[in-house]
């Protein structure tokens, strides 16, 4: 008995799926390989600062689901994930801070995490 044409082309279509959804996913794992936060007192090289990051992010309403209690590991892994792509070596004088506000009746919260990143000479 032949089998139906459309079970040979759902067939393909699941192996197809299947086989590229490997490639969707993230292939770094989050905090590896990202430049470290120094204090100056472990600044002992000479360095080049590259520049100041500033990362913003509002979130409106009261529960935002991306960025956990913790507000300064989101703002110091979001500072280390931008020096990487700018080829630092690390970061110094990360600030991390987040104020609330209430338009109507809707409460703004915005976030801040900002750093300096640096190249050793």
């Amino acid at each position: 008995m032949p089998v139906p044409r459309y079970t040979i082309i759902l067939a393909s279509l699941l192996l197809a799926l299947i086989g590229s959804s490997c490639s969707l996913l993230p292939t770094r794992v989050t905090g590896q390989n990202l430049p470290p936060i120094l204090t100056q007192d472990e600044l002992i090289r000479p360095y080049v600062k590259l520049g100041k990051i500033q990362i913003t992010r509002e979130v409106y309403g009261i529960i935002d689901p991306e960025i956990k209690p913790d507000i300064s590991e989101w703002g110091y892994t979001a500072v280390r994930t931008e020096a990487e792509k700018m080829g630092a070596d690390a970061v110094i004088l990360p600030e991390v801070s987040g104020a609330t506000a209430t338009y109507l009746v809707i409460p703004t919260t915005e976030y801040r995490a900002s750093g300096v990143t640096i190249k050793f000479k």
